[in-house]
C-alpha cells in the first residue's frame, strides 16, 4: 500500500514565505523568499546592471586621457564616480565595496594623468574627491539601520563615534570648519565601511570574495605599474613629484623613486600591498602567484619600513593561527616568492637602494628618519598627553593646508605618530571614548576570530587587525587607508561570526522529517 509522502512542517517562528533557513529581523533580509533566477549566459551576467555602469566609467575615463581632455575629466571623473558609487550602493551594495577600493587604488593616477593632460601640475584636483565621496555614500547604511548602535553589537561603534563627534566639536572653533570637515571624513569614513559590511551579515560569503578579487586582482594591477614606475619613471608620474614636491619619495627619474605605483605615496601603496599579501594567502586564484610577484617587487621597492613590520607580523600571526596544512602552504608560498624576487632585488641599482634601506634597520645611529622620529617623541610627548581638551580635527596632518593662509601645511602637518596624534587630536575625552570603542571592538573580533580557525578569510582579518594596530607607534593606522584596512578586516570577522551563529540557529530551528513513502503489508 502507497502512502502519499507530506512535506516537513514548518517552523511556527516562521512566516509563511519566509525560507526556514533565512532568519527575521536581520537588516536587509527579504520577507519573501526570492524567485530562483532564470539561468542567465555568462556574456548577460557579465553585462549585467550592476557591471555596465563601472565599465562605462572606466572606458570614458580611458577616452578622455587619450583624447589629452584633462579638463573635462577632472570634472567629469568625480560626478561620474559618485553616481557610479549611489548606483552600485542601492543595486549591489557589495560590489559597491570593491569599486570604493578600486577608486582608492586608480583615482591618483588618474588625476596626474589628468594634469598631464591639461599640460601642468595643479596643486589641487577635484578628482580627489571621488573616492573619499564614494566611500562616504556607505554613511547611509548607518542612517537606514541606525538602531544597530543601540544593541550590544553596535555599542563599540556609538563609543568610538562619539569621541569623533567631541574632536569634530573642537575642530570647528580652533581650526575653522574646512579643516574640520576634511579632518572628519579621514577618522569616519573607515568606521562607516565597516559598519556597512556589518549589515551585509546575509552576503558575507560575497563579501568576503568581493575583497579578496578586489586586493588581489589589485595587486596585479598596482604591482606591475610599481615596477614600470620604478625602471621607467612615466613624465606625469614626475611632473607629480616635482610639482608636490615629494621630497621624501626620492627622486623623479628611473631607478631613483621610491614606489607609489597608481596611489599619491609610498606610505598608502605599501598598506594596500602589505593587506594584499596577507589576503592572498585566503584567495584561490590562480593569478595570485604572478600578482603576489608583481605585489612584493613593487612592496619592497617601496621602502615603507613600518609596513615592512607590518607585513612580518601579520605572517608570524597567521602562521601560528593557521592549521599545519595551511601553516606549510605559507611557508612553502615565502620560499616561492623568496626565490623569484631576491634575485631581483639584489641586481645592480635595485640592490643599492635595498642595501642602503636595509642598514638603516641595524645601524640605527645613522638613521636619520629614525632620530627624528625619536626626537620627537621626547619632545612632544608631554604636550601630546597633557592636553586635555585636545586640539580637534583640521590640528595635524594633510588638513592643515585649509587653516593656513598660504595654503601650505601647517606646524603639524607631518605626525609621525598615531600614539600621540590621537590624544593631542581628540583630548581625554574624545581618546577615551573612541579608544574604548576601537579596542572593544577588536577584542570582539579577536575572540571570534580565534573560534572561526577554519575560516583562512578571517584568519587574514585577524592578522591584518592586530599588524596594523600595532603600527599606531609609527604613524595613526586608524585612518586612510589603514583605518580602511584595519577596520574592514575587524567588521568583517564580525560579520563571519554573526554569519555563522545564525545559520546554526536556522539549521536547529528547521526540523527534519523523513516522509514514509512506502508501507508493505
Amino acid at each position: 500500500m502507497r502512502v502519499p509522502s507530506y512535506p516537513a512542517p514548518r517552523s511556527p517562528h516562521l512566516p509563511p514565505n519566509r525560507p526556514p533557513n533565512v532568519p527575521p529581523n536581520l537588516p536587509g533580509a527579504s520577507a519573501r523568499a526570492p524567485a530562483e533566477p532564470a539561468r542567465r549566459s555568462g556574456l548577460r551576467r557579465a553585462m549585467g546592471r550592476d557591471t555596465l555602469p563601472v565599465i562605462a566609467l572606466w572606458t570614458f575615463t580611458a577616452l578622455l586621457i587619450l583624447a589629452h581632455q584633462g579638463s573635462v575629466l577632472t570634472l567629469a571623473f568625480p560626478v561620474l564616480a559618485i553616481g557610479v558609487g549611489f548606483w552600485l550602493y542601492f543595486v549591489n551594495p557589495v560590489r559597491y565595496i570593491g569599486f570604493m577600493w578600486w577608486l582608492w587604488f586608480l583615482s591618483p593616477e588618474v588625476r596626474r594623468l589628468a594634469d598631464y593632460g591639461k599640460g601642468g601640475f595643479t596643486p589641487t584636483s577635484l578628482i580627489q574627491v571621488a573616492p573619499l565621496a564614494v566611500t562616504m555614500i556607505s554613511g547611509i547604511s548607518l542612517i537606514r539601520y541606525y538602531p544597530i548602535l543601540a544593541q550590544r553589537r553596535g555599542l563599540p561603534l556609538l563609543l568610538a563615534l562619539l569621541g569623533i563627534a567631541y574632536g569634530f566639536a573642537v575642530g570647528v572653533v580652533a581650526s575653522g570648519p574646512a579643516a574640520a570637515v576634511y579632518d572628519l571624513a579621514n577618522w569616519v569614513y573607515p568606521l562607516l565601511i565597516g559598519f556597512h559590511i556589518m549589515v551585509l551579515t546575509r552576503q558575507y560569503p560575497e563579501a568576503r570574495d568581493t575583497i579578496i578579487n578586489t586586493f588581489i586582482y589589485g595587486m596585479f594591477v598596482m604591482g606591475a605599474y610599481g615596477l614600470v614606475q620604478f625602471f621607467i619613471m612615466p613624465p606625469w608620474d614626475a611632473m607629480w613629484m616635482i610639482g608636490s614636491d615629494m621630497n621624501s619619495q626620492g627622486d623623479p627619474v628611473p631607478l631613483g623613486v621610491r614606489v607609489f605605483s597608481t596611489m599619491n605615496s609610498s606610505g598608502p601603496f605599501a598598506f594596500a600591498m602589505m593587506g594584499a599579501m596577507v589576503l592572498v594567502m585566503a584567495a584561490k586564484h590562480r593569478v595570485r602567484w604572478v600578482a603576489a610577484a608583481f605585489g612584493f617587487f613593487s612592496f619592497a621597492l617601496s621602502l615603507v619600513r613600518s609596513t615592512w613590520g607590518g607585513w612580518a607580523i601579520a605572517m608570524v600571526i597567521q602562521l601560528m593561527k593557521s592549521s599545519n596544512k595551511v601553516r606549510i602552504r605559507i611557508i612553502v608560498s615565502a620560499f616561492v616568492l623568496a626565490g623569484v624576487c631576491v634575485p631581483l632585488l639584489t641586481f645592480g641599482p635595485v640592490a643599492d637602494r635595498m642595501q642602503q634601506r636595509l642598514n638603516t634597520l641595524v645601524n640605527l645611529s645613522d638613521d636619520q628618519s629614525y632620530e627624528a622620529r625619536n626626537q620627537f617623541y621626547a619632545d612632544f610627548a608631554k604636550k601630546a598627553f597633557t592636553d586635555v581638551s585636545g586640539e580637534g580635527f583640521g590640528s595635524t596632518g594633510a588638513s592643515t593646508k585649509l587653516s593656513s593662509s598660504n595654503g601650505q601645511l601647517g606646524q603639524y602637518g607631518s605626525f609621525d605618530s598615531g600614539v600621540m596624534n590621537i590624544p593631542f587630536v581628540l583630548g581625554w575625552p574624545g581618546t577615551l571614548l573612541y579608544m574604548s570603542g576601537v579596542i572593544w571592538l577588536m577584542a570582539r573580533a579577536l575572540r571570534i576570530a580565534l573560534r572561526l580557525s577554519e575560516d583562512r578569510y578571517v584568519c587574514a582579518c585577524m592578522s591584518l587587525m592586530i599588524s596594523i594596530f600595532a603600527m599606531l607607534v609609527f604613524t595613526n593606522s586608524l585612518v586612510g587607508t589603514g583605518g580602511l584596512l584595519l577596520f574592514s578586516s575587524v567588521f568583517s570577522i564580525l560579520s563571519a561570526g554573526h554569519w555563522t551563529r545564525m545559520n546554526r540557529q536556522a539549521s536547529r530551528a528547521t526540523p527534519v522529517v523523513t516522509p514514509v513513502t512506502e508501507i508493505s503489508d
